[in-house]
């Protein structure tokens, strides 16, 4: 017999996390119910695991946890495209537990080719996403501002569309990983006006075709601003989130400058960005995993949070697995 209960996590309080028993939840008409095998962190969870004004605590359990995967266990009615045991990706918002629910069509299968591999969903999705947004053609010069999982991704999609990279990120490891990843170029950003003075060698003096803001930061976007050329493009795949932001309205004017904010929220977008990563993985032309860098258990919570705040070492990319 089935059990109704199972465990989820709850961020009780700021920089507190609880494991409470809570019900497992009932898939409603057009609903999945997928036993979860793991949930990426992302860096969304951070403003609340910090502690901003605008929360309230405790969250529900499992909430924050929106990059699951694994095996469908139940279906609601009039679902029509997936069965119990089917391994999947879900666009959900309380994955941080053993079971969560999504819509179906925020639901994405995984093939044969990527059996017993993690795939945290949303964080690979909104990649593909970001990229598409971008219109990287063969031959430009695009520039990374912030190399975490995301900057990584898009690295390694952007060179193989056949573009020189130049990724900037503050941290050795990082830059390192998008070496890897095919980077033709890395730039420390430990020195605005050394990065500025190098890519404008690098271009002579144009300045990059497409600049990607990856970090979230007011310092970040405003060297993404300097580094776009004429007409170029600016791309923000950063997630702001402390407040306001002040841009050089200006420059952008003068520059003629195309600013595209690359965040999604209709979940069947979300959904096809999904399945594009999914088709790139399983046909090699894109390989996460040695993006996967730290692993925790549900119980962990907590570090896994504080790792993503701290990001030691060598920290990319942290999953919370069964």
């Amino acid at each position: 017999m089935k059990s109704s209960q199972m465990q989820a996590a709850v961020v009780a309080a700021p920089r507190t996390v609880q494991i409470t028993r809570t019900g497992v939840p009932e898939p409603a008409v057009g609903q999945v119910r997928v036993r979860l095998e793991g949930c990426g962190v992302c860096g969304s969870n951070l403003a609340p695991w910090e502690g901003r004004p605008w929360f309230s605590y405790p969250l529900a359990p499992g909430e924050l946890g929106h990059e699951g995967w694994g095996r469908v266990e139940a279906v609601g009615p009039e679902v029509r495209n997936f069965e119990v045991g089917a391994r999947v990706a879900l666009l959900s918002y309380r994955a941080y537990a053993e079971f969560d629910v999504a819509p179906e069509e925020s639901v994405v299968r995984l093939p044969d080719a990527l059996e017993g591999k993690p795939f945290p969903g949303e964080a690979l999705g909104c990649a593909m996403n970001v990229f598409n947004r971008c219109d990287i053609r063969k031959g430009q010069t695009v520039a990374i501002i912030g190399i975490g999982f995301l900057g990584a991704v898009l690295t390694r999609l952007c060179a193989s569309a056949g573009a020189k990279v130049l990724a900037i990120s503050r941290r050795p490891f990082a830059l390192e990983a998008a070496r890897t990843m095919g980077a033709s170029e890395v730039l420390p950003l430990d020195d605005a006006e050394g990065v500025l003075r190098r890519v404008k060698e690098v271009t002579g003096g144009a300045g990059c075709e497409r600049v990607i803001e990856a970090a979230g930061q007011q310092a970040t976007l405003d060297l993404a601003s300097e580094l776009t050329r004429e007409r170029g493009r600016l791309i923000i795949a950063g997630y702001h989130q402390d407040g306001p932001r002040r841009v050089n309205l200006q420059l952008w004017n003068w520059r003629g400058l195309d600013v595209i904010n690359a965040h999604e929220r209709a979940p069947r977008v979300y959904a096809t960005g999904i399945q594009a990563a999914v088709d790139a993985i399983a046909c090699g032309r894109l390989d996460p995993s040695p993006l996967y860098t730290h692993t925790f258990r549900l119980e962990e919570l907590g570090s896994a949070l504080e790792a993503m705040t701290e990001r030691p070492g060598n920290f990319m990319k942290a999953l919370v697995c069964a």
